[in-house]
Order: C-alpha cells, then sequence, then structure tokens
C-alpha cells in the first residue's frame, strides 16, 4: 500500500472524519501560504540578480487586487522614470480548472497604436516570437510555463527542490534579459523619444475651415 492510499484510508474511517474536515478547512490556505512564499523568494532571487549584473531594473510583487494577501507574480520595474515601458513579468493565470503560471513582456500601460508600430517596438517583437513567444493586447510577448502553482507536484517540488526550482524560473527571465537586452532598452528608450499623437476634437476641425 503507497503512502497515499494510506492516508486516504486513514481520514475515510468514520472517526477520523473530524480530522479530515479540519485538513480539508485548512488545505487551501495552506496551498495559498506555499504560493505566496514561492513569488516572495522568486522575487527575492531576481532582485539579487539584477543586483549583481548591475542591471538597471528592480524586481517588486504583483498582488491580486480581487484578493488580499494572494500575490500572483513579480515584474520589473526600470529604475529611471518613464510613463510607458515594456517590462519583464511572471505571474499565475487562472484557468478554470487550476492556475499555470506564464512570463514575457507586458506593457506598464496599455500604449497608442503608433507606439506599436515603432521600428524599435517591431523588431523587438519579431526577436520575442523567434523564442516562440506570443502576442496579445497587454503583453509584447507571453509563454506558458510547465508550472501549476497550486498543485501538489509543484508544492512537494517547491518544497523539495527549492533552489532548483527558483534558478529555473529565474533563468527564464534573464534568458530575456541577456537574448534581448538591447533590444529592449532601444524599445523602451524610442517610447520615451517617440512623439505623442495630437487627437482633434471633430469640431475643432470644421470651425477651423469655416475661417
Amino acid at each position: 500500500m503507497n503512502e497515499e492510499q494510506a492516508v486516504l484510508d486513514f481520514f475515510s474511517q468514520e472517526e477520523n472524519l473530524p480530522l479530515a474536515l479540519i485538513a480539508g478547512d485548512h488545505i487551501d490556505g495552506i496551498r495559498q501560504q506555499r504560493n505566496n512564499a514561492f513569488w516572495r523568494d522568486l522575487q527575492q532571487h531576481l532582485a539579487a540578480y539584477l543586483a549583481r549584473e548591475y542591471l538597471p531594473w528592480d524586481c517588486q510583487l504583483t498582488e491580486d487586487r480581487n484578493s488580499e494577501d494572494c500575490l500572483v507574480g513579480v515584474h520589473l520595474q526600470p529604475q529611471a522614470a518613464q510613463s510607458l515601458f515594456l517590462r519583464p513579468f511572471m505571474e499565475q493565470q487562472f484557468m478554470g480548472e487550476g492556475y499555470r503560471i506564464y512570463y514575457g513582456l507586458i506593457w506598464n500601460t496599455t500604449p497608442e497604436p503608433d507606439r506599436l508600430r515603432l521600428p524599435e517596438i517591431a523588431a523587438l517583437r519579431t526577436a520575442l516570437q523567434g523564442d516562440g513567444l506570443k502576442e496579445s493586447d497587454s503583453f509584447l510577448a507571453w509563454g506558458w510555463t510547465p508550472w501549476h502553482p497550486r498543485r501538489r507536484d509543484f508544492l512537494l517540488r517547491f518544497t523539495q527542490d527549492h533552489d532548483a526550482l527558483l534558478d529555473d524560473a529565474v533563468g527564464l527571465i534573464t534568458h530575456l534579459l541577456n537574448s534581448h537586452n538591447k533590444a529592449l532598452a532601444t524599445a523602451n528608450a524610442a517610447l520615451v523619444d517617440a512623439p505623442r499623437s495630437i487627437a482633434v476634437p471633430l469640431e475643432q476641425l470644421r470651425a477651423s475651415l469655416k475661417k
């Protein structure tokens, strides 16, 4: 009899039902705690890497806007002030049956269409697609990882093979930085220098034509 079956047999006994109910009430909280611990530890590992390599980014935690005390990822923030930029990230997404982790480059705010057409952005997009990453409205590039952060296999690996798992996660972000660092820096610099589009109201145009 394996260990899992032994546990199930134990909790299936009538006299152990109170223990089974107590465990059931707390298991989701335990998964949440371990999930948060993963993101905190990843943030620390990434911050150490950025400091060691003297890279101009800060690593910050991403919180769930709809749930208190719930962390859902990490993202890099440029140290230089900028209103529109691309930043590396890693987050978890609820997929109906559970969470899955994905990563890539995300816009800090929705860009105007003319910014998407900048040649520097196009060059970076093409390079990232060469890595097999996809594009969507909020992401210049994104891709799935094999990790499901609330599942048993992930939680056991996080407990038993902690450093190796974090090294793998850090490696996905550092690959973006190492392989596309110059293109990313050029793209973000172009976003600073790009002129803002000016929208003129239709009524103002009509009035100017009558003068």
